[in-house]
Parts: C-alpha cells; sequence; structure tokens
C-alpha cells in the first residue's frame, strides 16, 4: 500500500499510528504515546511536522504491571480484560504547524455494527494460521486489508480474524505496532473515522499464542463516542494558537 491511497494516515516514533482529523489535529491510542518519554515528531502522509503537544483522556487507565503478571502466572485474564474495557485509551496530538496539502478525515457518525471497515498500518505481519512473532519488527511495510464490525457500542468497536471461508476475500487483523491506526468506513467515496485500533483478546494465554492467528478479536476506540472530548479539547488548545501567525501562546 502506499501512503498516497490514504495521506491522513500519521505515524508516530518507534511504533503505532494515528490519523489526521484537523489541519493541526492528529487522533491516536493513549497507550500509543504514553509509554515514551516523548513525541517530538509524527509523520502525516509521510512528511514529518514538529509536535506541540500530547493531550492525553483524563480517564486513561495504564494496566498495573502486577495485573499482568498474574494474569501470566495463572492464565487468567479476566480482570485484565475488564480493566482494559474501563480504560479511556484515547489521545490528541496537536502539530506546531498546520498540515495544508492532506485532507483530515472525519469521524463517522453512525453506527458501525454490521459495516465493513478498511484497516491498516506498519506493525507486525504473519499468516493467519500461525500469527506474527510477539517481539515484531512492529514497523514493518504498510498493508491494509478489511474486516466486518461485529462490537460497536459504548468506548470500543471490534471484529474477529475469521479463516477462510467464512472471511472477507481481503480479510486482515492489526497487530502489535498498528495501534492508534484508523478503522475506516466508505461514506461515498470518502473514508470516514470509526474507531481506533487499541487492543485485542487473543484465544488462549496471549504468552502462548501468537497474536494474529485467526479466532483474534481486536478492539478499537469507537471515536464517535468520544466526539465531544476530541471538539472540547482542540477547542480549548485552539485558543492558545495565533491563528495568523500559527505561534503557541503559553497555557
Amino acid at each position: 500500500m502506499a501512503v498516497s491511497e490514504f495521506p491522513a494516515l500519521a505515524d508516530v516514533p518507534g511504533e503505532g499510528h494515528g490519523v489526521l482529523i484537523a489541519p493541526r489535529w492528529v487522533l491516536t491510542a493513549a497507550h500509543a504515546v504514553s509509554w515514551q518519554e516523548a513525541v517530538d515528531v509524527v509523520a502525516v502522509g509521510g512528511t514529518p511536522y514538529a509536535v506541540s503537544r500530547v493531550v492525553v483522556h483524563p480517564d486513561y487507565k495504564k494496566p498495573p504491571q502486577s495485573m499482568i503478571d498474574a494474569a501470566i502466572k495463572s492464565g487468567d485474564w479476566t480482570a485484565f480484560l475488564a480493566f482494559m474495557t474501563a480504560s479511556d485509551d484515547i489521545a490528541l496530538v496537536e502539530l506546531a504547524e498546520p498540515v495544508r496539502d492532506v485532507a483530515p478525515a472525519r469521524i463517522y457518525s453512525e453506527s458501525a455494527l454490521g459495516k465493513v471497515v478498511r484497516i491498516m498500518g506498519r506493525g507486525a505481519t504473519g499468516k493467519g494460521s500461525q500469527g506474527h512473532h510477539p517481539h515484531g519488527p512492529n514497523r514493518t511495510d504498510l498493508r491494509q486489508g478489511y474486516n466486518e464490525i461485529s462490537i460497536s457500542g459504548g468506548r470500543w468497536i471490534g471484529y474477529t480474524f475469521d479463516p477462510p471461508p467464512a472471511a472477507l476475500p481481503l480479510e486482515a487483523s492489526s497487530g502489535n505496532g498498528d495501534s492508534g491506526s484508523p478503522m475506516l468506513v466508505a461514506v461515498g467515496k470518502e473514508w470516514q473515522v470509526a474507531g481506533i485500533s487499541a487492543w485485542k483478546h487473543v484465544q488462549g494465554n496471549p504468552v502462548e499464542t501468537w497474536p494474529g492467528k485467526y479466532g483474534q478479536t481486536n478492539y478499537g476506540v469507537r471515536v464517535e463516542h468520544y466526539r465531544d472530548w476530541i471538539e472540547k479539547t482542540i477547542a480549548t488548545f485552539g485558543k492558545l494558537t495565533d491563528p495568523n501567525t500559527g505561534i503557541q501562546k503559553a497555557p
């Protein structure tokens, strides 16, 4: 896949993605940026842009390591999954200057349940029969595929990676390193953002089962659920930027 096929796709440093939703703003998953010491540059459509600030949703919760360790030891991930479903895994990245040559993607406002979504990313890759190596590499060539939304409500939107013959012709699933990438729904000739890739539920113990195997359910942040927070955040921080010069004022 060429970047020009969907230039609003953004690459965050190291691994992970986002999507341009306003000339100065990239939407992404909170965990895709919060683990990094600094997010100084984000590439949109292949062009690097300096970052002014990262705004993580105030109710984003990072799972404690003790919970992860306990799940690995017992093989019971019930508490971990409950924790993840209660977290607001979404963030906004403000660019130091507006992107002028790429049209921002609009937020999909209808229910995506039963819709076919277009997914993409540079994360780890493999075959559905085997999955991909859990240690990556998590930044590879840009790829895309499709899946059908079977979960949509509240914070989350999701799909299951089905094997043939139940699969779509170009059925795909996100892998490690695809966090923050968009789930797109076609509205006429326009691709709108219904979700942002966030986490996955692997059949069996994730320590023993490679990600990306058939049967894996992928969850994304349902963007429409956060429309008010997105719009209020952009409006609030937009006031700190001189519209004529683009210079950032002190918060």
